[in-house]
């Protein structure tokens, strides 16, 4: 057994700030990081937009920025964690420089603020269209200066420890002890106990096969929450990126920017049609929640397998400088935005729900915090306003590092039983896993996508329940592996969101259910 002051499962923006945050004010104390793959790897690494934060006081303003992320979570949202975030954005962005990150400047040494869907002034920080990368890059970068910081790459966290695993334990609420590990390279399992737990774990975007996210967005740290029974909320609002490029031949659909439409591109059906405008009157710039549903109506009504977003018009110089990524991986697909169209489809790409928690980020089990895209805070209601991610990122992991600060965590002294797999064999035959992943995703496309409907939803259910059955035989009788954890992980992640749509009655924000149209 490894003991840590902090645990910390996730390696992006929300685990890395809050590391840092808490190994530089404590340096007598422990933070042990656990990452499933790379360090490096993460949903982060992969945000192209930015962090939206309110700098320019002459044009913009926090109520502008207020308004515009009330208006995107469609009446959901909690307005005094909405205010909190967007205020406290200016002082966790100077953090950010502080510790390496740059960001793009205009020829006068401004900051070069780009505008994106539902945002009504130009605010999206950025560096080029990598953010997420260059910050992952200056926030590894501070964590391998602290000494007290130690990050193990390749480590899969299996489950929650909680008072339900301690013996003759007479703790009335959930606790906390930290979590059991799987060494991917080794295959060992261990425990960790930590006087406090962060999950930072990532999305969810693997549920469906077709994703903006990386291979790693599994849902883990939501579905381990669940089993631990922590509350977990609003897991129906799964936000769609309108503009995925259209990949016939796989599923990895790498993501055509918002700011790209901010920049003025548009949207066309294969006669040129520039249809945005026919369904709201911010056409291109409307919340994704609209722009997604739109283009899947489009598709409906045409049979087409995608639509196309148009840069002819656009200042091809400018478009390189900035969005070289985007212009590169275009070209290597021999698609030149000069003359040619970019197709696009709809992909999943982030989660509003997730695991529920107060403004200190506290989850509903003592001593375990969660922060970004797995926690719910209430910031996003029914649709997360682009580019708040990252600012919600690293104002909560800001709030758990104060809370844990100016709050002693009681330690309680109890005997953790160790990882027990007696009677489990290796599993030879990988197809039985990879057969109920495929499954698993097909249903979650064609039955709980972007336009959903309560027979399909039921529909769901019934095939859920018989991949549960198989996946959970299959865990119980098999030795530990990172894809099986995985499916068993995703399998709970869509139950939550199966379940959870059928419960909602009224269409808000990136949920949209046609039975419920009165």
């Amino acid at each position: 057994m490894v003991t840590a002051n902090y645990l910390v499962i996730g390696s992006g923006v929300a685990g890395l700030t809050f590391a840092v945050k808490i190994a530089e004010k404590f340096p007598n104390r422990n933070v042990i990081i656990v990452t499933k793959a790379n360090e490096d790897e993460s949903n982060t690494k992969y945000a192209q937009g930015g962090v939206a934060v309110v700098l320019n006081k002459e044009k913009d303003s926090f109520n502008k920025h207020i308004e515009d992320t009330l208006i995107a979570g469609d009446g959901l949202c909690d307005k005094e964690v909405v205010e909190m975030v967007i205020k406290e954005g200016p002082d966790r962005l100077e953090e950010l420089m502080l510790w390496g990150a740059n960001f793009d400047l205009d020829d006068s040494g401004e900051f070069d603020l780009g505008k994106e869907g539902g945002h009504s002034e130009y605010r999206v920080v950025h560096h080029k269209d990598i953010t997420g990368f260059e910050v992952e890059r200056a926030l590894l970068k501070r964590a391998h200066q602290l000494a007290n910081i130690s990050i193990l790459p390749h480590h899969f966290a299996i489950d929650l420890v909680t008072n339900h695993h301690i013996k003759d334990s007479n703790e009335e609420e959930l606790v906390c002890y930290g979590a059991y590990i799987f060494n991917q390279k080794t295959g060992d399992i261990f425990t960790i106990k930590a006087d406090s737990t962060l999950l930072a774990s990532g999305g969810i975007g693997c549920v469906y096969g077709h994703t903006t996210n990386p291979v790693i967005a599994t849902g883990d740290g939501i579905a381990m929450a669940y089993r631990a029974k922590a509350l977990i909320q609003d897991m129906e609002f799964v936000q769609f990126h309108p503009t995925a490029l259209y990949e016939p031949k796989g599923e990895s659909s790498f993501l055509i920017s918002e700011a790209v439409r901010g920049f003025g591109a548009y949207l066309r059906d294969k006669n040129g049609h520039r249809f945005m405008l026919d369904y709201d009157e911010r056409a291109e710039l409307a919340s994704r929640d609209i722009v997604s549903q739109s283009i899947d109506n489009e598709l409906k009504k045409s049979g087409e397998s995608n639509v196309f977003l148009d840069c002819t018009h656009l200042d091809l110089d400018a478009f390189k400088k900035h969005f070289p990524n985007i212009y590169q991986k275009c070209l290597d697909y021999h698609i030149d935005i000069a003359t040619d169209w970019i197709p696009v489809v709809p992909a999943s790409h982030y989660l509003c729900g997730g695991i529920n928690v107060d403004k200190d980020g506290k989850t509903t089990i003592e001593n375990l915090f969660a922060c970004g895209e797995c926690s719910r805070t209430g910031l996003h209601g029914a649709n997360r306003l682009a580019s708040n991610s990252l600012l919600e990122a690293l104002v909560y992991a800001h709030n758990i590092y104060k809370y844990l600060s100016d709050n002693d965590i009681e330690v309680l002294d109890v005997t953790i039983p160790d990882w027990n797999d007696e009677g489990t064999k290796i599993e030879k035959e990988h197809i039985l896993i990879q057969h109920n992943l495929t499954q698993l995703q097909a249903l979650m496309r064609d039955y709980v996508g972007i336009v959903r409907s309560n027979k399909r939803l039921r529909k769901a259910v019934k095939h859920l329940d018989l991949i549960y059955s198989e996946v959970e035989d299959l865990y119980k009788e098999s030795k530990i592996t990172t894809s099986l954890c995985e499916l068993r992980n995703m399998v709970n992640i869509a139950h939550l969101i199966v379940n959870q749509s059928l419960e909602r009655t009224e269409n808000k924000g990136g949920y949209f259910n046609v039975d419920n149209v009165k």
